[in-house]
């Protein structure tokens, strides 16, 4: 009897255990990073209670559509639970509203060039990727960016809403391979 009340234990805790990282998660705002854009590991979403500025860090759902079926069929993102079923990205904000985006072998905002910005013609795997026009950038939307060459951002999709803004991104356990 003793060794079946001692395995019921044990799978209790452990229950108590996936539960309280399932809530962690779900109510504390925190994922995992498993992409090369930036560095591994755990980070947490915190509240953004002002507009969203150039340079902040964020997590942004990208939109249903286009982008967001490509990212998943080649597997750029996770499938999440994001309206578009991906994950959400972390990015970096480039340009806001209001801001001129060109691209020519690399990124130019406002005329100035983005540093880090090669825009790639195939990805890793010899796929041909799209390529944002260019423009500038609307009411409501941001453009993204990482400095990892190969990352799937703005680049290649333009510019995504605000309104898909889960917050800011905050590092708290990560490295870099």
């Amino acid at each position: 009897m003793s060794r079946r009340r001692n395995a019921l234990a044990i799978i209790g805790a452990g229950a108590l255990l996936i539960g309280g990282i399932a809530s962690a998660f779900a109510f504390g705002g925190y994922r995992i990073n498993f992409t090369p854009s930036y560095p591994l590991g755990l980070w947490q979403i915190e509240p953004l209670n002002r507009e969203i500025r150039a340079g902040d860090r964020i997590f942004i759902c990208p939109p249903e559509g286009a982008a967001a079926a490509l990212a998943l069929e080649r597997h750029y993102l996770p499938r999440g639970l994001c309206p578009s079923g991906s994950g959400p990205l972390i990015k970096t904000v480039a340009a806001v509203a209001g801001q001129a985006v060109e691209i020519d072998g690399q990124v130019l905002i406002d005329g100035k060039p983005l540093p880090s910005s090669l825009v790639l013609k195939a990805d890793a795997e010899g796929r041909a990727m799209p390529i944002f026009a260019g423009g500038r950038v609307s009411e409501g939307t941001v453009f993204l960016h990482s400095d990892f060459v190969g990352s799937y951002d703005s680049r290649y999709f333009g510019p995504i809403p605000t309104s898909g803004a889960l917050g800011l991104a905050r590092e708290i356990l990560t490295f870099t391979p």
